[in-house]
């Protein structure tokens, strides 16, 4: 066993008994380094990445390619989950060389840490081609390797400001830049199977966030159909696992049919918010039955019994990617017996199999192309007999399903992800009503309140891994701007699910902390890393939208959402608003030119195209109007209430109506005359 054994990432665990050498990132890799003046091997990847396995089978795991990295490299391994800011840098890096991103990517250092190449998976003998030419370079032209690294590290520190030339410009919101930014996306639309024409696919859920605010400004019906089509054949396709619930990384194809079968829960957290969010507008009962299995499997699969929710589960079982999820049509003709046929033609399964073959059998994914009121008018049978029907046959595939060899679980417990995941089900419960949504989602805030909050300062951690070894139960590394910002997020939705305003205040004293730890005044936006973490080579901020959105734009939805909540001003700091405007102001020179990469600033933006309704509601039936608010598609909104009074700015000195429960609809912090009933208000907000 080498170092990793001692390390709890489950990462860095499977990589424990290569014979490489491997460290973890820290100083002590990084001081043998400078005193053996040996080259540096960064490889990283995560738990669930196939491409990780397969590299790890083929080249860290013989002993005759371990040898060549042992002698002239210190090797490091770095889970990119565990270490973002780590992996964002030398991701950078690698790209600004010209190299595509992606993972395992394995990077070759000075020993002072600065990056000079990199690459992503190898096969065994290019790796050793590659190790013995690095090796040579390093030997031969050391100053060449030099003079090309400090070159990319003076790229990596640039600032967002000098390097996309922004300026301090005022944001001007307009219906033509909305306008613009909508058409930049709608051209790469795939009409057919919706998402984006190409592959692989990805659900992106902050491009169809965009999209759902877009359409209630503009009732543009071609992005509700986009929407729609998009999301529809989602949790008709392989992506989604139609037995058990939940969503698989992305689909290799431009079909939404065979995914890379990972599962995480970043992916989950936010399709969760998406597809309750689109419920409320088009009520279709295949997105209802979305989030519910996949809050099932959330249950079921991802929850620890802390309350913290696992962060994914591997591609694959057995050494066969997909093998837990898939079928021979002999197994399936076997368990369903009768139902086999109409099941057949609704999974569309083939007798030599639709996907792969394993062991010399093709084997089938389950994916549909119809909806179930479709399928059952096509068989002459009513929506309820196909909903037994279909239980039934699920019920029997699970059972069977259930006997199988897992893939393996990543355990860690990440910050970030549990915040969105926190928020996914805070906004399932708002749209459904469903309280065990609730239960779960306050159960997770009391994890994160108690395992990795630090009592006596406040600050975030980013990881916990529960266990009963002596290095596990415990929080560990210096939280990320992505942790604080999620969680932040989700807190936000608690208060305006519950009106509990110990949610509202701390998402207010995190927000404080980011403000005094991370915020950059010169760049008018927050770094990635906080000041008092470990230094690196580049301290980075993170503006891009990705699969999961950039901090800085979690940030700035966030302090919109306070600036209309609590209007406060920071120990004389400017006020969120003015904080909020600068951010806004920095990044519209690039919504104008790259909005496809950066949706979810570009839903804020649509947010401020029209004002923001203000809702605060006072009296005893206070959370009845919170329910029948939160049913409708309003996503343009903040809420605040109680039942009895409050010194919140938002409910300071309302009061109820002749003992009824009154409803003030403000905007821009001016309110209109209270009225008595949810219909009045949202004529009020319609007329507006």
């Amino acid at each position: 066993m080498n170092r990793l054994a001692q390390e709890s990432s489950p990462y860095l665990l499977q990589h424990a008994h290569n014979p490489v050498d491997w460290f973890p990132w820290g100083p002590e890799a990084l001081q043998k380094a400078q005193q053996e003046n040996k080259p540096i091997l960064v490889s990283i990847g995560y738990s669930a990445c196939h491409w990780c396995h397969v590299m790890e089978r083929e080249s860290f795991e013989n002993e005759s390619v371990a040898a060549v990295m042992n002698e002239h490299f210190v090797c490091i391994k770095v889970d990119r989950e565990e270490r973002p800011d780590v992996d964002a840098i030398y991701m950078d890096a690698v790209q600004a060389m010209g190299v595509q991103g992606g993972w395992p990517l394995n990077v070759f250092l000075m020993p002072d840490a600065k990056p000079f190449y990199g690459l992503t998976y190898l096969p065994a003998r290019q790796w050793v081609n590659l190790l013995t030419s690095v090796r040579s370079a390093f030997a031969e032209h050391p100053d060449q390797l030099a003079e090309s690294a400090e070159g990319f590290a003076k790229q990596l520190n640039m600032s967002v400001t000098e390097q996309y030339y922004l300026t301090d410009a005022a944001p001007a919101f307009t219906r033509e830049l909305l306008e613009a930014m909508y058409q930049k996306l709608a051209a790469s639309f795939d009409s057919v199977k919706g998402g984006p024409r190409r592959a692989p696919k990805f659900p992106m859920p902050s491009i169809y966030g965009f999209l759902l605010r877009y359409y209630h400004i503009t009732k543009n019906e071609e992005a509700l159909n986009h929407i729609r089509r998009t999301l529809d054949f989602m949790a008709l396709g392989g992506i989604y696992d139609q037995i058990g619930g939940g969503f698989s990384r992305y689909s290799v194809d431009d079909q939404w049919f065979a995914p890379h079968f990972e599962k995480m829960l970043y992916d989950n957290g936010q399709l969760v918010t998406l597809y309750s969010e689109a419920y409320s507008l088009t009520q279709s009962p295949l997105y209802r039955q979305t989030v519910f299995q996949t809050i099932d499997f959330l249950q079921r699969e991802l929850t620890s019994p802390e309350g913290g929710f696992y962060s994914a589960l591997d591609a694959d079982s057995e050494g066969v990617e997909g093998k837990f999820y898939t079928w021979t049509t002999a197994e399936l003709q076997t368990i369903l017996e009768d139902d086999f046929r109409w099941f057949s033609e609704l999974y569309h399964i083939s007798p030599d199999g639709n996907w792969e073959e394993h062991a010399g059998v093709g084997r089938n994914i389950l994916h549909r192309v119809v909806l179930d009121e479709d399928f059952a008018r096509m068989q002459g049978w009513s929506q309820a007999e196909l909903a037994d029907k279909l239980s039934v046959a699920h019920q029997k595939l699970m059972a069977v399903r259930d006997q199988r060899v897992r893939p393996g679980l990543d355990d860690k417990i990440l910050c970030s992800w549990n915040g969105l995941m926190l928020k996914g089900l805070v906004t399932a419960y708002r749209v459904f009503g469903e309280a065990s949504f609730l239960d779960l989602a306050e159960r997770n805030a009391q994890f994160v309140q108690e395992k990795l909050t630090h009592p006596e300062t406040g600050q975030l951690w980013h990881s916990y891994k529960s266990g009963v070894r002596e290095q596990d139960g415990v929080a560990t590394i210096t939280a990320y701007l992505e942790d604080y910002a999620a969680v932040i997020d989700g807190f936000l939705a608690l208060y305006q699910a519950t009106f509990k305003e110990e949610y509202l205040l701390q998402a207010d004293r995190l927000t404080r902390y980011t403000l005094d730890y991370f915020w950059d005044e010169e760049d008018h936006l927050f770094f990635f890393t906080d000041q008092v973490g470990e230094p690196l080579i580049a301290r980075k901020k993170e503006v891009f939208d990705n699969v999961i959105p950039a901090s800085n734009s979690m940030m700035a939805h966030n302090l919109h959402a306070l600036s209309l909540l609590l209007e406060r001003a920071v120990d004389g700091a400017p006020a969120y608003t003015d904080l909020l405007t600068a951010m806004l102001g920095r990044v519209q020179p690039l919504l104008q030119q790259n909005a496809d990469y950066l949706t979810h600033w570009a839903a804020l933006y649509a947010m401020r195209v029209q004002p923001t309704a203000e809702l605060a509601i006072v009296g005893p039936d206070a959370e009845q109007f919170r329910r029948e608010i939160d049913q409708r598609f309003y996503p343009n909104k903040i809420l605040a209430g109680t039942r009895t009074e409050s010194d919140l700015p938002l409910l300071e000195n309302r009061t109820t109506v002749n003992g009824k429960t009154a409803i003030y609809v403000c905007y821009n912090r001016a309110c209109q005359l209270p009225v008595t009933s949810v219909e009045a208000a949202f004529s009020s907000l319609e007329n507006e």
